[in-house]
């Protein structure tokens, strides 16, 4: 099987489901705007081939190009994990004769006010929306759902551009601040916890799901710099509670008529025990979720993913077994990474129970949390019962500091 894969390498985690998907025996095509060289070594070690384009944003050129390079070589799927090529792979599907989402299809998972729109047809409960591209459609938008309100970028990622409004006052504030973005979505603010609904799917099915649990939400996190932001993969998720959001899921994944890889929806369990859909992508999650994944389970959800691209099914016991915790540290204070504090001690507490930890060295410069989205390290912890989880988890999030100057 010939499976063409947009950036196989960039975002870094693409590189670990690059080497999974060869794994299966595929012969995994990367198109990519990356040299070779500058590939991790887990994504050239699983391609078979590799073009390098000049930009992969010139979606018709790259078109043009892979079909050129292909020459005669039939490829039976086209993958992207990389929320900003999703567009381009549906592209690619039609000009290739592949199987998987459709590129009506894919904007919807791309635009946020259309996949609303969709999931509203549908009677899923979404939060109330419009999309503007004004700062008087903005204004008018707003008084007509009502604040709060949260104001994002139609096609964004994360948390990027994304502000919470309570007042008129912060809205002018906001509108300042979101001058460079075109277009953007107004939504009613949910007020809530925030999970997400992780799935690897193939030919329609579920193969494998995940809840994961944000601590705090991570508009919160990413507002606050001194939060150490952590993302729970929960073990027992039959409760009522959780219940909710797979139930919202399946109906997610059915009216978008998503059908085979790796899907990252986010939902919110409001006061009254109301579930609402958040926003969801047609790729694996980002901030190292796919490795607490892994390590709630043990097992290579990268492995699995190739294994449902390639055969529609997978291998692997998805039994969860624990609550996987990543703790995400930044630097207090600018400059250099002067000192590791508390960690011995807590590493001499609850040792046994650290599974990963990858740190920004003593020495090394302070990185931006806003670009890096592991900021200054992280720390996975894992355990069966939850408020053990929450314990190791809330311990190196507050005793454990990396101080710089």
């Amino acid at each position: 099987m010939n499976v063409l894969m947009i950036s196989p390498g960039f975002p870094e985690d693409l590189a670990f489901f690059t080497k999974g998907l060869a794994q299966t025996g595929a012969r995994v095509l990367g198109v990519g705007d990356q040299s070779v060289r500058a590939l991790h070594e887990d994504a050239r070690g699983g391609l078979t081939d590799y073009l390098q384009v000049a930009s992969l944003w010139k979606e018709d050129t790259v078109v043009r190009e892979i079909k050129e390079w292909l020459g005669g070589r039939r490829v039976e799927r086209v993958e992207c994990l990389w929320e900003p090529g999703v567009v381009l792979a549906a592209k690619l599907r039609a000009a290739l004769g592949a199987p998987g989402i459709n590129e009506e299809q894919a904007h919807a998972f791309r635009d946020k006010d259309r996949m609303k729109a969709v999931l509203d047809e549908a009677g899923i409960r979404t939060p109330r929306h419009a999309r503007a591209s004004t700062t008087e459609q903005i204004r008018e938008y707003s008084a007509e759902i009502g604040y709060p309100i949260i104001i994002k970028p139609i096609d964004g990622a994360g948390s990027a551009d994304t502000y919470p409004v309570r007042s008129d006052e912060e809205l002018e504030q906001t509108l300042r601040l979101i001058g460079h973005v075109p277009e953007v979505s107004v939504e009613e603010f949910i007020e809530g916890e925030e999970y997400t609904f992780d799935t690897v799917c193939a030919n329609g099915d579920v193969l494998f799901d995940n809840i994961s649990w944000y601590r705090p939400k991570p508009l919160t996190a990413r507002l606050n710099p001194w939060i150490s932001p952590q993302a729970i993969s929960l073990r027992d998720t039959e409760s009522e509670v959780y219940r909710k959001g797979r139930e919202l899921g399946h109906g997610v994944l059915s009216a978008l008529g998503f059908d085979t890889g790796f899907t990252h929806m986010e939902w919110f369990l409001k006061p009254d025990g109301e579930a609402v859909f958040g926003e969801i992508g047609a790729r694996a999650p980002g901030g190292r979720l796919t490795h607490a994944m892994n390590y709630s389970c043990d097992i290579d959800l990268f492995h699995a993913w190739g294994e449902a691209i390639a055969y529609g099914r997978t291998s692997q016991d998805t039994t969860k077994k624990f609550n996987a915790a990543i703790v995400f540290k930044r630097a207090v204070g600018t400059g250099r990474i002067k000192a590791h504090e508390g960690l011995a001690g807590l590493l001499g507490q609850y040792g046994e129970y650290v599974v990963h930890m990858d740190l920004n060295p003593v020495g090394a410069p302070v990185r931006d949390y806003r670009k890096v989205v592991t900021g200054d390290g992280w720390i996975v912890v894992r355990h069966p019962d939850l408020g053990a989880t929450l314990e190791l988890a809330d311990a190196f999030a507050n005793d454990f500091r990396l101080v710089a100057e």
